[in-house]
């Protein structure tokens, strides 16, 4: 267990970030660089112990989390190799620039299922671009931020400019938000505390990147290799037990291949080996938690009651732990909530389609829109594909997650901003431009 901040103690963390932000904005950008490579080494010496606590608090598999650690330590990595060129003047032509600036204090907020990926995400944008950062840990997985916050502590970053707080997160958001000294907020999780967030945000015009629920398709088109494709799909979808935004979650099959599909998919799916995550032989751990198994329960049992199919799983696994194995249904009926609400778990629905509009039509067909699948080896369609899906991230013939050199965030009810990449420091800077810098009046 962690100890939950006070208000006294996030008055100081306020307070603290605050008289670190003028000397960290003006800091050279290549020096503030330096520092988070050099965390990145750090972290990247203690990763496969961090990995080991990050399994143990949340239940992905000591694969999974050392591979989520690899990708912290890379974001940093990126993050500080381009400090220095990402706050450097834009020239626009004769006596007219873009000057970037530190926006001032940021206040994060982070999620359990993917805490070390996405602290850094939320850190090392934020500190590339000269703002000091009040970071709010998950209490699910207390060591991850622990980890990352004293690696940058040891490769030199100021007092003040990562404060660490855990608690409650609606007491510490309110408090944090109705402060004029938060300019930024970024927060990764639900879409409905994304929009409570954003409202207390509006009061002091708190600039928002937010990156909320999602419930993936992937169109399966007649062409597609299905040797490619389905281990793609399962590998993906059930890393951590299928707790992810963006893991695929509804499948749309060419109705000429879906029988062949659903056939394939559901022997590899029931092949899966599930089990502690410290036992190298596992393949998907534990849910995180009692709460996630009920609500597995839950949309099982309502597409069910509308008419569909199990083809695999679809009870809890009788053993010790929160565990729910990789679930298969067929015809859900449109309407059943599996469709429309964030599954976040093990749980896949697979559909047959007959025309490119109809899948399309389909994969839209939620208020989310976060990240979109799909397979095919023909340019046209993927075309179509690409250009129809409203989606803010689409893989075409792999199943890829986040990288630190690209942008990431999504649209309709999955948010906006973005991070990652250039547009992910830009998120916290100010743009200042400047017309006639050195002309005589």
């Amino acid at each position: 267990s962690v100890a939950s901040a006070t208000v006294s103690d996030l008055d100081e963390a306020l307070a603290s970030a605050e008289r670190s932000r003028k000397a960290w904005s003006s800091r050279p950008a290549k020096e503030r660089g330096e520092i988070l490579v050099s965390a990145a080494s750090i972290l990247a010496e203690k990763a496969g112990a961090a990995a080991r606590d990050l399994s143990s608090e949340q239940g992905k598999t000591i694969a999974e989390a050392t591979g989520e650690y690899a990708r912290a330590v890379e974001t940093l990595e990126w993050n500080g190799r381009h400090a220095d060129e990402l706050s450097t003047p834009i020239p626009l032509g004769p006596n007219r620039m873009i000057v970037p600036e530190a926006l001032g204090v940021v206040a994060a907020f982070t999620p359990w299922n993917y805490p070390a990926v996405l602290i850094a995400r939320k850190l090392a944008p934020a500190l590339a671009a000269g703002c000091p950062v009040i970071l709010k840990g998950a209490e699910e997985t207390p060591s991850v931020a622990v980890h990352i916050v004293e690696s940058l502590r040891q490769a030199g970053i100021p007092e003040g400019v990562v404060n660490l707080v855990f608690g409650v997160p609606v007491h510490i958001s309110r408090h944090l938000l109705s402060s004029p000294i938060v300019k930024v907020l970024t927060f990764t999780g639900s879409t409905a505390v994304g929009k409570q967030l954003a409202t207390l945000a509006a009061n002091n015009l708190q600039r928002c990147i937010l990156e909320l629920g999602g419930h993936s398709p992937v169109i399966v088109c007649e062409d597609a290799d299905l040797a490619t494709a389905i281990p793609a799909i399962s590998e993906y979808k059930f890393e951590c037990a299928g707790q992810s935004c963006n893991a695929p979650s509804r499948i749309l099959v060419a109705r000429s291949r879906y029988e062949e599909f659903l056939f394939r998919m559901t022997e590899a799916v029931r092949k899966i080996r599930i089990g502690p995550p410290d036992d190298p032989a596992t393949q998907m751990g534990p849910m995180a938690n009692a709460r996630r198994i009920e609500a597995m329960q839950r949309l099982t049992k309502d597409a069910v009651e509308g008419g569909a199919q199990i083809e695999t799983g679809g009870t809890p696994l009788d053993r010790p732990g929160f565990y729910w194995p990789p679930t298969i249904l067929t015809g859900v009926p449109k309407e059943a909530r599996v469709l429309h609400e964030e599954p976040f778990g093990p749980i896949l629905s697979v559909a047959p389609f007959d025309t490119i509009e109809e899948a399309i039509d389909e994969a839209n067909a939620t208020e989310y829109g976060l990240a979109a699948y799909l397979f095919t080896g023909a340019a046209d369609t993927q075309q179509r594909l690409v250009g129809g899906l409203s989606a803010g991230a689409v893989s075409v013939n792999y199943l890829k997650g986040v990288s630190a050199d690209a942008p990431y965030g999504g649209v309709k009810q999955s948010g906006y901003g973005y991070e990652g990449g250039e547009q992910g420091v830009r998120s916290f800077q100010i743009l200042k431009m400047v017309n006639g810098l050195g002309s005589f009046g």
